[in-house]
């Protein structure tokens, strides 16, 4: 893939991604609601941003009120990490009535628990498909990434395609976990290639911001464990974005 204009990460607020795309020369930026790390460029509440544009390319007109994608053109890439909260196994196990996190409550208090969540889910799939849509009609190019494992909400209503790329094992590519994550490509084509770099002692602090550290049992969406390792960063950039070829040895296997 050809990139002339910048990178637009989407939902990063680490900079993993971006500083990756800015070593190999492409300008980049991180958009968030949150500036926990300090990389965060732009500190805006993208779904408020998401919901307005949609309205406004549904309506086929031009509003006075600009959003962030009146700043994106066709030479540029948009890679977002959409929020997986409710859509991710652990979520798909809230929506049952047995579920432990209901040990205290009666049947009648577990139903109207399931019930708001189920709502937000709603709400949150909503805005995934208005984002989508927004690219697809405004021809913008999109990669978008999720969890892809067990009783995950897109394997089972999926709305799109399958995912483009599904990558099985992330510590093949250096990162710091397993964890199958899926990504769909829009109005653009990955490349195809494997960076192999696993090393079991991966799953530690090498490459981790300053002051952040993966802790075994660390819960399912805490902010550490849901960080991305740079070294994956730049492997899957090379491999399904950019098709680089790069020049590394191979780690220990084991």
């Amino acid at each position: 893939m050809q990139i002339n204009g910048k990178v637009h990460c989407f939902f990063e607020q680490s900079g993993t991604f971006k500083r990756e795309f800015i070593k190999l020369g492409i300008p980049a930026e991180d958009y968030d609601i949150q500036n926990n790390f300090g990389e965060t460029d732009h500190v805006v509440d993208l779904f408020d941003h998401i919901e307005r544009e949609y309205d406004k390319t549904r309506q086929d007109k031009t509003r006075q009120d600009k959003t962030i994608f009146d700043t994106i053109g066709p030479d540029d890439l948009i890679i977002a990490f959409f929020p997986c909260i409710y859509f991710e196994c652990c979520s798909m196990m809230l929506m049952q009535l047995s579920d432990k996190n209901y040990k205290n409550l009666d049947d009648f208090e577990k139903v109207q628990k399931i019930l708001l969540r189920s709502k937000d889910r709603q709400k949150f799939y909503e805005l995934l498909l208005k984002m989508v849509g927004v690219c697809i009609k405004k021809k913008l190019r999109l990669v978008f990434e999720n969890p892809w494992a067990m009783q995950h909400y897109l394997k089972q209503g999926n709305f799109l395609k399958n995912p483009t790329i599904v990558d099985t094992n992330r510590m093949l590519r250096g990162d710091y976990f397993v964890k199958p994550t899926a990504y769909w490509f829009f109005n653009c084509e990955p490349t195809c290639g494997f960076t192999k770099q696993y090393d079991k002692k991966k799953k530690s602090i090498n490459s981790l911001p300053p002051g952040r550290k993966i802790i075994d049992g660390q819960r399912m969406c805490s902010e550490e464990r849901s960080m991305i390792s740079q070294d994956y960063a730049r492997n899957f950039i090379c491999d399904f974005i950019l098709g680089k070829k790069q020049e590394i040895g191979q780690l220990s296997l084991f």
